[in-house]
């Protein structure tokens, strides 16, 4: 069982910065691969960034290449997500979710999300 809890959203003006972590219980969170998602308000989810086990890897979504960095520290257990430059179609609810597989077939955890607010 591996419990995920995503920190660090907030408000903040269209420019800025934030960093976003998915800390993760349990000791096997080297052996999942991480994902961030948002779901922008009256919209579905959308994939974000993901990173293999040993952060190898990384893929991002079109929409936020350039600006957001996906990393990892297992020795930490967590996961984060840089993002610069933000803007406000960056406004969401970001959610971090763990999968075994890498592509994963499915998301075997999820955090509970934390909101980010971008204002122009």
């Amino acid at each position: 069982q591996v419990q995920l809890v995503e920190s660090g959203g907030g408000l903040v003006q269209a420019g800025a910065s934030l960093r976003l972590s998915c800390a993760a219980s349990g000791r096997t969170f080297s052996t999942y691969a991480m994902h961030w998602f948002r779901q922008p308000p009256g919209k579905e989810r959308e994939f974000v960034a993901a990173i293999s086990w040993s952060g190898g890897s990384t893929y991002y979504a079109d929409s936020v290449k350039g600006r957001f960095t996906i990393s990892r520290d297992n020795a930490k257990n967590t996961v984060y997500l840089q993002m610069s430059s933000l803007k406000p179609e960056d406004t969401a609810v970001y959610y971090c979710a763990a999968a075994l597989m890498w592509p994963p077939k499915k998301y075997d955890y999820w955090g509970q999300g934390t909101q980010v607010t971008v204002s122009s």
